[in-house]
């Protein structure tokens, strides 16, 4: 199966909806996990379709969705403050196909705050179970979770130390952890907002990311 950026998006009953614009990568196993339909015929907006919706792609290059993907406007939108370029120019894997892909431009699902990893609009992009994060407090710590200790050093996938770990932010209503607040520098400090399922491991005294640091540089200063 090989996906181009422009490659034309058809239903399973042939109508035409729009035009792959770019991919959507798993920041840990770097596998296409959705794509990105730039609006047309069927829709107004861009929107994000799991690759379990892609069916077949043609000889030509056009891709046919499923009949499980009927009501496209239920779809979550493709925002771009909510996604980020991934960096990642070699070729991904997607989940269900073992062959390779031509990717030309992908991004990484970077949800804002009050959106969780588990049941939000892009958890459609999150294809390996993501371990559920919590603070560590003099409180035990639940079974199953994984405890977040401020003041941690932040390590990126190549190995940089792109800051510590400031703030733990949680989801509403629940005390999963949703994001870190991550401070970089000694003087001035510049804040990032990175999401929890793009963290690989936790160390004693650090946490290890699937991004790498140009990523992180180049996130927007969390200002809240």
């Amino acid at each position: 199966m090989q996906l181009k950026e422009g490659a034309t998006i058809y239903t399973a009953e042939g109508k035409r909806v729009g035009s792959l614009d770019r991919f959507v990568l798993d920041p840990r196993s770097k596998e296409v996990t959705g794509i990105v339909v730039r609006k047309g015929i069927l829709f107004g907006e861009d929107k994000v379709v799991p690759m379990s919706l892609v069916s077949t792609v043609t000889e030509e290059g056009d891709i046919n969705l499923r009949p499980a993907a009927a009501d496209l406007e239920e779809l979550p939108n493709f925002t771009e403050t909510e996604y980020v370029p991934s960096g990642v120019h070699r070729t991904p894997r997607t989940v269900d196909q073992p062959e390779d892909l031509t990717v030309d431009r992908s991004v990484y699902w970077y949800p804002p705050v009050g959106y969780g990893a588990w049941g939000a609009p892009g958890s459609t992009t999150i294809t390996q179970p993501v371990p559920e994060y919590v603070l560590e407090t003099s409180r035990n710590i639940p079974e199953g979770t994984v405890a977040l200790k401020r003041g941690a050093k932040v390590l990126s996938s190549d190995d940089e130390q792109v800051g510590d770990v400031e703030e733990v932010l949680t989801e509403p209503m629940a005390d999963r952890a949703t994001h870190l607040v991550i401070s970089e520098g000694l003087l001035l400090k510049e804040k990032k907002l990175v999401p929890t399922h793009w963290i690989t491991a936790v160390l004693e005294d650090s946490v290890v990311l699937a991004v790498d640091a140009e990523t992180i540089e180049d996130l927007p200063e969390y200002t809240s």
